[in-house]
């Protein structure tokens, strides 16, 4: 962070002082929506900073560990927003903080600057702090914060109703009515209530009772020392000699031969002051604490120090952390391009970012061309580079410039570059004698610039960055049109490109929130709240009553509010609120002011509408002579879904299929009641399929699912409109009965707007079996009809008899039995591999909905306007002028002429190559370069003629590749991996991932490539391989690549005879702790774990699903441990996910942890969980066993003849399956194939087994000469 504090800058009594008044608050003006006069403070029991206008409540928090920078001045958007600002820059700061990739912001004006100095240091010396803090301080600060979120108060208690409603946000399902009652009891709480003290007890209690089981694993024969009982917390110790031999010799921990780090260690863990002796002890609840704290960590720390002797190799001899499109937000179609994008990948460690330049109306401008991704200066960005270049490395930067400017705006940027930067930029070679590219340490703090150079022009003129990329700019036209929908009966605003004779269009805009409430009458607006009970008809009783069910349900919160239409008072309304244990009445006054109706309470403060007056006393207290409060929370009107066009009372399964089957849309929707009163379900489409979904009502929550609770169905609908129900599928289209009428009528209604965009798979070539799964264990056979199997085996036609047991055929064995635990259900890759060649020419990728074909329609302007729309394109099948037209409108007549010509041209052509190569040649333009950006090019010079070929090539050169035209296959990756030891390339994501996705960098790093630019915005899979990468060698963007990468004889794919195991990992998955949630609902964990890296094929092993429990679940052993092997412990990574399985079966990401194996540390471990995009989640943890052993020699070779014969087996399998499955193969066979088949099939089998059982009698007798005691 820019500006950290050195320890010994401060001295302690400063830094108390500093603390103190950060603590005691300050009054500052607030810069958000509006600049605001709000006290700001920290509160040190919670770890946050906090703004409040009254001293009894916040308005908002942020967490101190998730502060990522505090930048000085007014360097933020809010700041923008308010040209006026009175402030001096020296007295203005904002805090960026958020665990995503775009952070939010708290911008701050102090009234002087001793003050915002002061603020600056403190937040920053409390963030070290709070990030370096013990676990168990953290989980004290944690339950702070739980019991002060209640009602946003400093309250150092809570109520049994308040802690029932607490636990399903802490991700736990409340076992039964009694649980709290019985604990509340246990801990001797007095009328319902625990104090904080209390509510530790009982957060111990809670956490240590689910997973008191793992403490068995301490009480076998192996590495017995907990003896006592473990059915409590504190029933039973483990002492200090005991931890001790744990740390040594289960652990490997060699630091604790020493006994006082020991000790030390253990003393943060006791909660007991008196217990903190020489001889320390642990509960049973400590040291289980103490097995999931981040300092127990699976992962070696020192791995993450840099290394400075490894910073002396040339340039090419590193891996690079590199950004693809820097200034993207989002995806590459209609994102935000910022600045800041830029501050946050060199803050997260990248060291090769991209700058994508532009002719702007008087000064070079960023942005993703041709797209409707905004804009921003090139100066701006120059500038906030250079700010943050060298906050987290302080080695060598690399700008890869993607040219598109004139001469003129080239030279405005070679101007912006040498004022801006200054001695950083690196305008001369750091050696003028040299044969190769210097070193890291060499180039420290300086900026070097990847840009073509006049000397390296190829034929066309091109550069490396613009040339081939198969994105956007190929296509004819782009932009916005509004496509009419027939479902909706509305235009719809979406994204379209016409190219090769084709119109893509991507999915519609979504409207922004207030999008509906516009063109609305103000006095209407709040009808459609929840909140608005209309006319009730016994009036001021009936409020009264519903607001006393419902604060008796949720818990009697101060605020609690309904409006109903005045009994007495024809055009004015009455609030109605909860205020001290009974309800108070309030009328909503209206009147007249300029012409226009205003509402009010009181007489200084009006409004234009009842809504906005509700809003306002939603967000400001409403005060009084008697009583000064907020409104909060909203009391739904009572069956509203009744008057709803989507909710059916009396419809049966059968018709909900039917009505749905006729709407051809996913996203169509209808809510029916079930037989039982209390019960409905939600029908919809998804992925072309009728799907239900159960809706129970509990008391006055309906729950989805398990434990998704909502107040009304119409909570639910209106949630589900915004977020995905199921996959990425959102409640879209009412299935009301006149809409099921006018498509039962209307023919081929849709079906332009449904054109099928890809080709089946099966269309291609055959696939797997449907119902095939794979082991995930080996499985020997008990019974004459069940199966035998190894890891790995593909078993087919499988078919789900019963929970446990399941029937496949393998082996030439049909419909025999196996444990369905054994297995993992198989997903066929055909069908993504097809998708990607289809849309390989795709301009939109995964973000296109579909489809036109021009070739194939009539294209004609529409004589009159249509449904409002007065420019209308209509699209008309030639073969068939019975389908309804596809219609597309535009806003203006020129855009219309525009599309229409285009749209004409492409309907009249047929394609043909010599059409494609002349308008090829009729683009072609020589690009320019001028003088002044080249001669500030000295190491990056690209090269894009004959790039491919590596026969001569110059250390100072790069070569750019597109990911799928990357020369890492086998044949060419040699040639690929001797010239990355001399000089540069890079790799970027292919034009059709408009969505930002990633592709798998593996592959390029284990050929040498450098740069292996990544969407740092998307946090998949591969950007968290990125970041376990680049987690080494202290975060500093630069990994040295292992020496064997640059021996001739290292080959990235080995011939299966010569991949020799170096090591084997034993993992098991334990239990976790504090898992993150995804949604409203309790998550239901499952774990994977995966080896990746070379010849990792079967490196996967997956958990059962733990259901409603994401604070402390536990997983039961396995069948049997898994086992990775592993070949390059350089080149592998261990990764671990933790999945929600939803409601309707299907994985949804909760968290990871990925690391490189080299650092991975061996016994019972905790794995700190990551998010997406691999910043650290609060607490939450796995605890797994984990062993990494050294293959010996003779292990070498079982092992290899072990894998061989499996490898064997499987293709064995596959032949049978084939033979007995097609009986074309069988009439054309020899006579007995199949006997012979299954001979040499179970010959196979059984030496596998005699490999097995030596391989696991070895590991065996190497645990029994390990040593637990000395």
């Amino acid at each position: 962070m820019a500006g950290r504090i050195q320890q010994g800058e401060l001295t302690e009594y400063k830094k108390s002082l500093i603390k103190r008044d950060l603590e005691m608050g300050i009054v500052m003006t607030v810069f958000r929506q509006r600049a605001e006069r709000l006290t700001v403070q920290v509160i040190m029991e919670t770890r946050q900073v906090a703004w409040t206008r009254t001293a009894d409540k916040t308005d908002g928090v942020l967490d101190l560990h998730e502060i990522r920078e505090v930048r000085p001045g007014k360097n933020s958007k809010d700041f923008d927003r308010f040209k006026d600002c009175k402030y001096d820059a020296r007295n203005c700061f904002t805090i960026l903080y958020g665990s995503q990739f775009v952070l939010n912001t708290l911008s701050v004006g102090a009234d002087t600057v001793e003050d915002a100095e002061k603020w600056l240091m403190g937040l920053e010396l409390l963030r070290q702090e709070t990030l370096e803090a013990p676990t168990p301080h953290i989980i004290e600060s944690w339950l702070r914060k739980q019991m002060y979120s209640i009602n946003q108060t400093k309250k150092n208690s809570i109520t049994m109703k308040e802690l029932k409603s607490l636990l399903p946000q802490l991700n736990l399902k409340v076992p039964g009515a009694r649980f709290l009652k019985d604990r509340f009891a246990e801990i001797g709480a007095r009328k319902d209530v625990l104090d904080y003290e209390q509510f530790h007890k009982f957060y111990n209690i809670l956490i240590f009772e689910n997973q008191k089981s793992i403490l068995e694993e301490f009480k076998k024969e192996s590495c017995a020392f907990i003896m006592g009982n473990t059915d409590k917390p504190d029933a039973s110790v483990v002492l200090l000699y005991d931890f001790q031999r744990f740390l040594l010799y289960q652990q490997k921990e060699s630091w604790a031969n020493d006994l006082n780090q020991v000790r030390e260690l253990m003393t943060t863990f006791i909660d007991d002051t008196m217990r903190k002796t020489n001889d320390p002890e642990f509960t049973v609840g400590e040291f289980l604490s103490f097995l999931f704290s981040k300092e127990n960590s699976i992962w070696d720390e020192k791995f993450s120090d840099i290394c400075n002797m490894d910073m002396n190799n040339p340039l090419s001899h590193y891996w690079i952390n590199s950004s693809h499109n820097t200034y993207l937000t989002g995806d590459q179609l209609r994102s935000e391009s910022s600045t800041e994008a830029y501050v946050r990948c060199l803050r997260l460690g990248c060291r090769c970012i991209e700058l994508d330049c532009w002719d702007g109306p008087d000064e070079p401008i960023i942005y993703h061309g041709w797209t409707r991704t905004t804009k921003i200066k090139f100066e701006d960005v120059v500038k906030a580079i250079n700010e943050h270049a060298f906050v987290a490395s302080d080695y060598p930067l690399v700008l890869s410039i993607e040219e598109h400017c004139s001469i003129g705006q080239q030279r405005q940027m070679a101007q912006i570059f040498r004022e801006v930067f200054q001695d950083k930029l690196l305008t001369e070679p750091v050696e003028l004698i040299a044969d190769q590219l210097p070193s890291p340490t060499q180039l420290k703090g300086k900026i070097i610039l990847k840009h073509k150079k006049l000397s390296m022009a190829d034929d066309l003129g091109r550069t490396d960055a613009s040339f081939g990329r198969g994105d956007l700019r190929k296509g004819e036209k782009q932009g916005d049109l509004y496509i009419w929908d027939p479902v909706d009966q509305r235009w719809n605003r979406h994204y379209c490109v016409i190219s090769n004779d084709k119109l893509y269009y991507a999915e519609e805009y979504e409207e922004a929130d207030e999008e509906p409430r516009k063109g609305m009458n103000p006095s209407e607006l709040h009808y459609s709240e929840p909140w608005f009970q209309g006319r009730m008809p016994e009036g001021r009783q009936a409020a009264e009553r519903l607001l006393q069910e419902f604060c008796a349900e949720s818990g009697s919160r101060d605020g609690t509010f309904l409006v109903r239409e005045s009994d007495t008072f024809v055009k004015d309304s009455t609030l109605s609120f909860w205020r001290g244990g009974r309800v108070q009445h309030c009328r909503i006054r209206s009147g007249t002011e300029g012409g226009q109706t205003v509402y009010f309470l009181t007489e200084n403060l009006h409004f234009s509408s009842v809504y906005g007056l509700i809003e306002h006393y939603r967000q400001s207290h409403l005060r009084c002579m008697e009583f000064d409060l907020r409104l909060t929370d909203a009391v739904p009107r009572p069956n509203q879904h009744l008057s709803k066009n989507w909710f059916y009372s009396n419809l049966s399964r059968g018709e909900a299929e039917d009505m749905l089957m006729r709407i051809p849309r996913d996203g169509a929707f209808l809510i029916r009641q079930r037989e039982s009163g209390d019960s409905f379900a939600i029908t919809f489409r998804g992925d072309g399929k009728v799907k239900h979904c159960r809706i129970q009502k509990e008391g006055s929550m309906f729950v989805l699912g398990s434990s998704t609770e909502f107040e009304s169905l119409i909570e639910l609908v209106n949630y589900f409109r915004k977020k995905p129900l199921y996959r990425k599928i959102k409640l879209r289209y009412p299935v009301t009965e006149e809409l099921v009428n006018r498509f039962s009528t209307e023919r081929n209604s849709t079906s332009i707007y449904e054109l099928k965009l890809y080709v089946e798979p099966n269309e291609i070539e055959p696939t797997l079996p449907e119902s095939t799964v794979k082991a995930l264990y080996d499985y020997r056979a008990c019974r004459p009809d069940e199966l035998s199997f190894c890891k790995g085996a593909l078993i087919h036609n499988v078919t789900k008899d019963t929970s446990d047991w399941w029937k496949g055929d393998y082996g030439g064995k049909l419909q025999h039995f196996f444990p369905e635990n054994f297995v993992e259900e198989v997903s066929n890759n055909m069908s993504a591999e097809s998708r990607d060649q289809v849309t390989e020419d795709n301009p939109l990728g995964d973000l296109c909905k579909g489809v036109v074909e021009l070739s194939k329609c009539s294209v004609a302007k529409a004589q009159h306007p249509k449904n409002g729309m007065s420019y209308v394109l209509t699209l008309q099948l030639k073969d068939d002028p019975s389908m309804l037209p596809f219609e597309i409108a535009t806003d203006t007549v020129e855009d219309l002429f525009e599309w229409n010509q285009v749209a004409w041209d492409a309907a009249q052509r047929e394609m043909n190559k010599q059409y494609k190569i002349t308008k090829q040649k009729e683009n072609e333009k020589k690009d320019e370069v001028a003088i002044e950006m080249s001669e500030m090019v000295v190491y990056c010079t690209p090269r894009s003629k004959d790039k491919d070929c590596f026969d001569t090539y110059t250390y100072r050169e790069i070569r750019s590749f597109v990911e799928n035209k990357a020369p890492v296959m086998r044949g060419r990756a040699q040639d690929f991996l001797r010239y990355n030891r001399k000089a540069l390339s890079r790799v970027y994501p292919k034009g059709q991932r408009v969505d930002s996705s990633n592709y798998d960098p593996y592959p390029l790093w284990l050929c040498g490539c450098h740069m292996v630019a990544l969407n740092f915005q998307t946090g998949d899979k591969c950007m968290q391989l990125n970041s376990a990468l680049f987690g080494l060698n202290g975060q500093t963007g630069y990994v040295l690549q292992p020496e064997m990468m640059r021996s001739d004889s290292y080959d990235p794919y080995p011939q299966q005879d010569k991949k020799k195991p170096k090591f084997i990992i034993t993992v098991r998955v334990i239990a976790a702790r504090h898992l993150p949630k995804s949604g409203r609902s309790i998550v239901s964990p499952f774990v994977e774990i995966e080896l990746c890296g070379l010849n990792t094929e079967d490196g996967k092993l997956k958990t059962i699903v733990r259901h409603d429990n994401g604070l402390n679940p536990v997983w039961p052993a396995p069948p049997e441990p898994a086992q990775f092997m592993v070949y390059e412990p350089e080149l592998t990574f261990l990764r671990f996910v933790v999945n929600e399985e939803d409601m309707f079966s299907d994985p949804n990401f909760l968290a990871q942890a990925t690391f490189p194996v080299k650092g991975i540390r061996s016994g019972y471990r905790s794995v700190p969980l990551k998010n997406g995009f691999s910043e650290n989640i609060e607490l939450a943890s796995l605890l797994v066993y984990i062993d990494l052993e050294q293959v010996e020699k003779a292990e070498e070779e079982l092992y290899t003849s072990f894998n061989q014969l499996r490898r064997k087996q499987e293709e064995l399998n596959n032949e049978l399956f084939l033979y007995d499955s097609h009986s074309g193969l069988q009439r054309s066979a020899p006579p007995h194939r199949r006997d012979d088949l299954i001979q040499e099939f179970r010959t196979n089998e059984s030496q596998l087994h005699k490999i097995q059982d030596t391989c696991k009698q070895k590991m065996k007798e190497k645990k029994m000469n390990s040593r637990f005691y000395s």
